[in-house]
């Protein structure tokens, strides 16, 4: 079955599912599963009752979509997002992305938990990204294109919406939370970097790094979708001095610390856009 085929499928059984109809989608990152629990849920819908959608394997990635209202504002939440470095393809990550944009959403807005590299990030700030790095080995856009989906070579040099950012950065303002505009890099994982890899992500110019995210926007952008971007850092690595031994807990301990304040940014900026 070709690309464009199985993303309608699957919008059809998502749309029996469901009566919202939603104006933003919200991909949440390790340990920020509890902007779900914010949502008037109307439905719940386990990717293994969508066709071609593969399944979470990582711990705090729930593996559902939620659709309802935040403030009124009508959302679809992907409670756990896919991951390369799972095993699946660039094209099963980002399937729920294209048939989020087959749903007919406005602009999506991508969670995600990052290393902090620029030395004046701290632990629990917010990086609302305006730029990024691709080093990941695959890209979700290789292969014959599908101009019905977005053009053959999408330009990019508008990837980050300005006025989604400029509002975060304004909603983060107002509400003393420490929020700064930068980039993010992408790398395979999982393992987390080396204190030398670190210090050349600095030297290329990135903030701060992950392992997600990136093939998600790709995807967004290919169909035309404005992108916020939010990366929670949940561990300082650069000065390679400061670089200590991170596990996963403690990414997750970290995010659950810091997602109320994420989840407030999120959904003042959703009733902004409402308003």
């Amino acid at each position: 079955m070709e690309l464009y085929e199985a993303i309608q499928e699957a919008a059809t059984v998502v749309r029996q599912k469901t009566s919202v109809r939603p104006q933003s989608g919200i991909i949440l990152g390790t340990g920020l599963s509890s902007l779900a629990d914010e949502v008037e849920v109307e439905t719940r819908i386990p990717y293994a009752q969508i066709p071609h959608f593969a399944h979470s394997t990582v711990q705090s990635h729930r593996g559902e979509l939620v659709f309802g209202w935040l403030d009124g504002h009508a959302v679809v939440v992907m409670a756990g997002r896919l991951h390369y470095y799972e095993g699946w393809t660039m094209q099963q990550v980002t399937f729920p992305v294209r048939v989020l944009g087959a749903l007919g959403i406005e602009r999506l807005i991508i969670t995600n938990a990052s290393g902090g590299i620029n030395p004046h990030l701290r632990s629990g700030d917010i990086v609302v990204v305006r730029d990024h790095i691709n080093l990941l080995p695959e890209n979700p856009l290789r292969g014959p294109n599908d101009e019905r989906l977005g053009p053959r070579f999408p330009d990019m040099s508008q990837t980050y919406d300005a006025h989604l950012r400029r509002l975060a950065l304004a909603v983060a303002q107002e509400r003393g939370i420490s929020a700064f505009e930068g980039v993010y890099s992408a790398l395979q994982g999982p393992n987390l970097e080396t204190p030398a890899e670190y210090a050349m992500l600095r030297i290329l110019g990135s903030d701060c790094t992950g392992m997600s995210s990136v093939p998600e926007v790709l995807v967004a952008r290919h169909q035309g979708i404005p992108v916020l971007m939010l990366s929670l850092v949940t561990n300082v690595s650069y000065p390679p001095s400061v670089i200590r031994e991170t596990t996963v807990d403690d990414v997750i301990a970290l995010a659950k610390e810091a997602q109320p304040r994420l989840t407030q940014l999120v959904r003042e900026v959703l009733r902004r856009l409402t308003g």
